[in-house]
């Protein structure tokens, strides 16, 4: 066989493997709805089935004949996890976006009732913001602590209030209601806005991170002074940030579709 034949036939079988992955729904795929799904014969499909089947990335029913997921996709996801870091995951990303905002751009991760910083990346002509990779900070008045405390469940919103919501700024956010109200806005539009909550003359806008399991883990922002990030301004980058979010989670194995 060719190599050109080879890469072809590859590409066929990862089409299948997609396929059955895609519509199986627990119960599997039948053989004649693959082939007519990809346009191939159903010997093409038996053939290209084969080595998958082989290897347990595919099992197929003995009574109904449908192909569904094997164990060995199963062993695959999980070596693929395991190597996976959020930092080293996030770094790409991270510049990426600190390059087409041109602000201060921070990834950061739940410690309850707050968010600790993980990783930071600045522009060097911009003013430095007070933020410092490994410190914390309260959740309900900054952007990633809201945005990742939107979609964590009702106990760590408890969590958040009972600690308190001293105010922190005169734009502070530091009553229960008026939270909860903010969280719903936050997960209906996907991202986050801190309108000088946190520091009298800055504001961010962010966006949650989600693992494979679909929980949020993490969040990234945009952060800069209000005479560059005007209200007008952060709204135009909320789904830009929302966006980046989504593929970073999506490296993670999530697949969490946009608000």
């Amino acid at each position: 066989m060719t190599e050109r034949n080879q890469s072809s036939s590859l590409r066929r079988a990862l089409a299948v493997l997609g396929h059955v992955r895609d519509h199986g729904d627990g119960r599997g795929v039948p053989l004649a709805q693959l082939a007519e799904a990809l346009g191939l014969n159903k010997s093409t499909v038996l053939r290209l089935t084969g080595p998958m089947l082989d290897e347990h990335l595919l099992d197929r029913d003995r009574e109904t004949g449908w192909f569904r997921l094997g164990h060995g996709s199963l062993r695959l996801g999980q070596a693929y996890l395991s190597t996976l870091d959020l930092r080293s995951v996030a770094t790409e990303h991270l510049r990426r976006l600190q390059r087409e905002a041109g602000e201060t751009v921070h990834l950061t991760v739940w410690q309850a009732p707050g968010i600790v910083y993980l990783d930071k990346v600045e522009d060097e002509t911009n003013v430095r913001m007070a933020s410092r990779v490994g410190s914390r900070a309260p959740a309900y008045c900054t952007a990633t602590g809201k945005a990742i405390l939107a979609w964590l469940p009702e106990e760590a919103v408890a969590e958040v209030v009972a600690a308190g919501l001293r105010p922190v700024t005169a734009w502070t956010i530091a009553d229960e209601p008026r939270l909860r109200a903010d969280l719903a806005r936050i997960r209906a539009r996907g991202y986050a806005i801190d309108d000088r909550e946190n520091e009298p003359e800055v504001r961010c806008v962010a966006a949650p991170i989600f693992d494979h399991t679909g929980e949020v883990t993490a969040a990234l922002s945009v952060s800069g002074l209000t005479s560059r990030m005007t209200a007008a301004r952060v709204r135009a980058l909320g789904p830009v940030v929302a966006q980046a979010g989504l593929r970073i989670s999506r490296e993670l194995g999530s697949d969490r579709q946009p608000a």
